[in-house]
């Protein structure tokens, strides 16, 4: 075998607590790893009853049992980054000191001390060892304020607290501190020690649960690390993580909301097949020598919607529309997203109703194409334009009007035109490759 071996997959670990839930600690790690590309080890630390709503007990591990779980990932793999979280007991502590000592560890610190929901993750008695033992073995640490504050002793609420505190955390032989903004200001503030250098972090407060947010951008940190980022880079990548992650959140539960630190990456895959079945679509139709009498004046187009889709870019379509030339459908411009605005007010309409309708696409109109759909035992609906309200989007409001009278959405919504507005019918399913399929069909009933 010829050529240049494939890259190293890079290996990382993180000592933490489990959440139950889902939504912090070893949970949130593995999946921000998974994300990265990078291959995600455990030890885990103690078994948390955790949910939403806060922390219900805790049941530490053994610092052997910890230990062993090091000791066997190290032994095996080639272990350079590693970041803590929930270090729950002094034992604990003393104990995985020891390990990131003994196998040469790079270590990221999460000093975990509270759970987002409520419920404290750290014993005040381990806060003293964590601070003499396990702070001067460290790279970077990510305290938020609260963790900044009770690591360095004094209270943080601006950011020249912060940068007292990331001092005096440096002053205990940490490389690096970064405090994060989650309880400021959403500005994140990076000191390196051997420099003396401030670095800020900008960023802005944005909606959704943030439930294992520190949990995650200290995962984030180790896995850009691991793959040789430098410190500010890995610092501006696991903020930019953390706020999709924040953005992408679904509420699972009655309290705070986890982050989902797999959202940006399902959601680009989701991306991916909506372009692939658009374009599947298009040689369904262009491959079809059928088709093009269903092509009304105007063109026609064909569009699809990732899942969760919020806005026009996350709706892909022919850019420029497909055609009749020379008696067959012809594409004119590529398939790409944002591209089509009145397919996607059809498609945002029927989401409304039913997330599972992601797809539609317009074809021409006349009683022979409604026959037909009829012959196949398609659902009809249609809207007047002459009722349209002033102010309204027609697609959005006549697509809205047609599911309301179905009581659903139909597979087919046409309407019979107006004042220099041409009829048209509009077909809806579940995705592109399937209704260009329809479409095809239909036009063969079509003489």
């Amino acid at each position: 075998m010829t050529g240049n071996p494939l890259p190293e997959t890079p290996i990382v670990m993180t000592i933490a607590g489990s959440d139950s839930g889902g939504g912090a600690g070893i949970a949130a790690d593995l999946k921000t790893f998974a994300a990265f590309g990078v291959h995600g080890t455990c030890a885990i630390t103690s078994v948390t009853a955790q949910n939403t709503t806060g922390v219900l007990k805790t049941f530490d591990l053994a610092p052997e049992a910890v230990a062993s779980q090091i000791e066997a990932v190290c032994t095996d793999m080639n272990i350079k980054w590693v970041k803590s979280g929930m270090l729950a007991s002094s034992e604990i502590v003393k104990e995985v000191a020891k390990q990131v000592k003994k196998h040469r560890l790079s270590l990221v610190i999460d000093p975990v001390m509270a759970a987002e929901a409520g419920g404290d993750l750290l014993r005040k008695e381990a806060l003293s060892v964590l601070i003499e033992e396990l702070l001067p073995l460290c790279k970077v640490t990510t305290p938020n304020a609260s963790e900044a504050g009770a690591i360095a002793g004094i209270p943080v609420n601006t950011h020249e607290d912060a940068k007292l505190a990331a001092r005096k955390i440096a002053d205990l032989g940490v490389e690096s501190v970064i405090v994060t903004g989650g309880h400021l200001d959403a500005t994140d503030l990076l000191y390196e020690s051997a420099s003396g250098i401030f670095t800020r972090v900008p960023g802005t407060f944005v909606r959704g649960g943030t439930h294992g947010s520190g949990c995650t951008y200290s995962a984030a940190m180790t896995a850009c690390l691991a793959c040789e980022d430098s410190l500010e880079t890995a610092a501006r990548k696991a903020k930019e993580f953390v706020v999709q992650a924040i953005q992408r959140s679904v509420p699972v539960g009655r309290g705070a909301g986890p982050v989902n630190p797999l959202g940006k990456t399902l959601e680009e895959k989701e991306r991916y097949l909506a372009l692939k079945f658009v374009k599947e679509a298009v040689l369904i139709l262009t491959d079809s020598p059928e088709f093009a009498k269903l092509i009304p004046e105007v063109g026609c187009n064909i569009g699809m919607a990732i899942s969760g889709a919020r806005n026009y870019e996350d709706i892909a379509a022919v850019e420029g529309r497909i055609v009749k030339y020379r008696e067959r459908a012809n594409p004119v411009g590529c398939v790409d997203f944002g591209t089509d605005r009145h397919v996607a007010r059809v498609i945002f309409a029927a989401l409304r109703e039913n997330p599972g309708i992601r797809a539609a696409m317009n074809v021409k109109y006349s009683e022979e194409v409604l026959a037909a759909c009829r012959e196949m035992g398609l659902g009809l609906s249609s809207f007047d334009r002459a009722e349209e309200p002033e102010g309204v989007s027609t697609l959005d409001w006549g697509t809205s009007e047609a599911i309301k009278e179905y009581g659903g959405v139909p597979e087919v919504i046409y309407d019979e035109g107006g004042v220099g507005k041409e009829p048209v019918v509009r077909l809806l399913g579940p995705d592109a490759s399937e209704l260009a399929k329809l479409a095809v069909e239909l036009a063969r009933r079509i003489k």
